[in-house]
């Protein structure tokens, strides 16, 4: 296991889901986004060649194994989808909500440091 291509691809991974949440949520949140939804599906473009590349260094850094990066990258969806429906919508962020945090900061543990 490469611990460093395992962390360059989660920050990569995390970068490309900001972006995502963006490109998705923006409309709620800027009106710009809402009246632009052509503009923004090419954003598309740039965010799929993020998922590539760390995808690359994920394979690579987990030793040619798919489903531990695919979790992590899981568990990093949930976390930035929280942090930015907290921080730009002001949703709350509730029991149910810190419980999945958790879970999803457990799983990303788990499929890095548990060794089989």
């Amino acid at each position: 296991m490469n611990y460093k291509l395992i962390l360059i691809s989660c920050a990569i991974f995390f970068i490309a889901q900001l972006m995502v949440w963006f490109q998705l949520n923006g409309q709620f949140v800027w009106k710009w986004f809402d009246k632009n939804p052509i503009l923004l599906s090419l954003i598309g473009v740039p965010i799929s060649y993020l998922f590539i590349v760390a995808t690359k260094y994920g394979y690579i850094g987990f030793d040619g194994l798919l489903w531990p990066q695919r979790l992590v990258v899981f568990a990093l969806g949930i976390v930035s989808f929280a942090f930015c429906t907290y921080w730009f919508l002001g949703e709350a962020l509730t029991m149910k909500t810190y419980v999945s945090l958790a879970l999803a900061v457990t799983l990303c543990c788990i499929q890095v440091f548990w060794k089989v």
